[in-house]
Parts: structure tokens; sequence; C-alpha cells
């Protein structure tokens, strides 16, 4: 007869584990002491929760499981930026990376194992949704990158941005959760003003964010100013088209007052004549967008995409500007190691 499979730990809440122990007839304070190991000081096995006697570690090993998810290996960019592919405990890879400036350490982490949107231009829309990442696991690349952080530029994490594989409002519980982790005074402690989430576009998911009054900032991966062109690159425009999600978005900043953001990378003649600036300032027209980001592309082997040239970029740039559009050029970093905007893909090359 096949065991039964044990609880993961770190599904229990503070107060679940502290009836566990009463039950136990051990002491309730034990509860405060294994959640401080599972949360503030990373413990990935019992036996390194060294303030627990031997017995209650073994206990503790019996009952429940520990999975963690691990460094599998890095890459380093000549600009300092660091790629991860982590392997989870059922043997799945993702990616995460560290993005170092002068003022900022940015982790970009993900939150499903491949994704199910098909984006046109993105290496990770081209694999397969495997599964979505659970809380815990999420909370460990955070945990893994802001390491990196410490050892590589002894400074710890600045922001974090849901911008790696998959779609994050597709996994909403678990990203929700795991930024109630990574911002609660007994997990990470960091601000959810230095979140922000980015979206493809789910208008019911943006909306059910406003409902649940989120603390963090939100991206829209916007890409084209029109449905046409949109629903060319992002299959997700059938169902969400531009003006539902304007008036989504419209509505998570009257519920919520957050900052939103609109992501818009550039093809060449594709989306980068001066008609689609004007498009696009008409759109920012309609949304209390604080900033729009203009992104350099990163080819990837199975698109055709191509970038524009500096000449396009700058006209493109300075037609926003005229239009008094709060833009910035974001250029990519992590270029040369795959870890730029739209390039992860667990590629077996990483070493």
């Amino acid at each position: 007869m096949q065991a039964a499979k044990k609880q993961n730990i770190r599904h229990l809440s503070l107060e679940e584990l502290q009836s566990y122990f009463e039950r136990s007839g051990d002491k309730k304070f034990r509860a405060r002491q294994v959640y401080e190991w599972l949360w503030q000081k990373h413990a990935h096995s019992f036996d390194a929760m060294t303030s627990l006697g031997k017995e209650l570690r073994n206990k503790l090993s019996g009952d429940f499981d520990l999975p963690s998810l691990t460094v599998d290996a890095s890459q380093y960019s000549a600009d300092g930026t660091i790629k991860s592919r982590f392997r989870t405990a059922d043997g799945h890879l993702v990616e995460g990376v560290l993005i170092p400036t002068e003022t900022r350490q940015t982790a970009c982490v993900s939150s499903q194992i491949g994704c199910s949107l098909s984006c046109k231009f993105c290496a990770t829309g081209y694999m397969d949704r495997k599964r979505n990442l659970h809380y815990d696991e999420i909370y460990d690349e955070v945990v893994h990158i802001n390491q990196q952080a410490e050892g590589t530029y002894q400074k710890k994490l600045s922001n974090i941005v849901f911008m790696g594989m998959g779609e994050p409002l597709l996994n909403y519980k678990n990203v929700l959760k795991a930024i109630e982790r990574i911002s609660s005074p007994d997990g990470l402690g960091m601000s959810p003003r230095r979140i922000t989430v980015s979206t493809a576009g789910v208008a019911k998911m943006i909306r059910q964010l406003g409902d649940d009054e989120v603390k963090f900032k939100l991206a829209l991966s916007l890409h084209a100013a029109n449905d046409q062109k949109r629903h060319e690159i992002m299959p997700i425009n059938d169902t969400n088209n531009i003006k539902s999600l304007i008036e989504a978005l419209n509505y998570f900043y009257r519920k919520t007052g957050n900052e939103i953001t609109l992501e818009y990378i550039l093809f060449k003649d594709f989306n980068d004549s001066i008609q689609d600036a004007g498009e696009l300032t008409k759109i920012y027209r309609q949304i209390p967008a604080d900033l729009v980001n203009i992104i350099e592309y990163n080819p990837i082997e199975l698109a055709s995409f191509s970038k524009p040239d500096e000449a396009t970029t700058e006209l493109f740039m300075q037609h926003l500007e005229k239009n008094r559009v709060n833009a910035r050029l974001r250029r990519s970093r992590g270029k040369d190691i795959d870890a730029a905007c739209g390039q992860l893909a667990n590629k077996d090359t990483i070493h």
C-alpha cells in the first residue's frame, strides 16, 4: 500500500501549526519557532532547525514534507545581471533574474512553469504551461535572488517584479499569498509598494485585484495600441480587448490608487510608426498610468521580430514626449545570457 502523501509544512498557517503542537502535547511556542525557521531563517530541511531538539526535528520530518526550490545553475552577464535556473522538488525548471543597477537590486521572478498565453514575441510563450508555482516556491525564488544580491553586491533586494515566466493573474491565489509572505513582518518584511505585478491583460482578474484592495503596483503588457495588431501578437486580446482592459485598469485605480505602468515593446515595422505612437498616446489619456515603459525588443530564435533602428525609436519617443506622455526607454539588460525581457525559456545551454 502506498504511504499517504505528507503535507507541506509551509502550507500551514501559524494557527494551524499551533494546533498541531497542542494536539501533540507540545508547547505552543514551538509553533512560532518553527514558523520563524520556515519564513525568516529560510530553513530548507528540518535538520537545519538547530534550536529544536533532535527528537522534535525527527517528529516533524515524519509528519511533514518541506519541499523547496534549489538553484540548479546560474549565469552571469557582462552587465552584472545574474540569471538562475531553479529546480522544484518535483523536478521542474523555472528561471529568475537579479537585475542590479546603481540605485536598485531588482528580482524578476516567475509565477508559472511555462505559460499558456502563447504571446508571439516571448520565448516562454512557446513553452507549454506545466503547472502553477506554489506560493512557497515563489517565495524561495525571492530568497535565493536576495542571497545573490547580498553575496555579489552586498545589498539587499530593493524591488521585485513579477515579469518572469508565466501570467501572474492566472496563478492569482499563489501570487497574492507569496506577496503576503514576502511583505509580512514575519516573512521578508518588504514593502508591497516595491513590488510590481505584470499582466498580459486579464480584465476580470485586474478587477479582482481592485476588489482585494492590493497594495502593490500593476503593469500592463500592452505592446500594441489597437486590437487588430494586439490580436496578432497576443492571443489573449481575443477575450480581453483594449477597451475591457482600459475599463479594468480604471476600476483597479479607483479601488486602490496604486501605480499603473504600461509596457510597450517596439517591433520593427509593426508597432513603431508615428501613427502607433499616436494610438498609444490615446490609450495613455484614458488610463491613470504613471509611466509608459518603451522596451527594446530582445530577439528570440522562434520569432521573426526585430528591433527598430535608433532613429525610428528616437522619433517614436519624441512624439510621446511632445504629447506629454510620461515615457521612458528601457534598455534591456542580461541579453548576452538570454535573461532580458521575453527571453526566459529554461535553455539547456545554461551552465
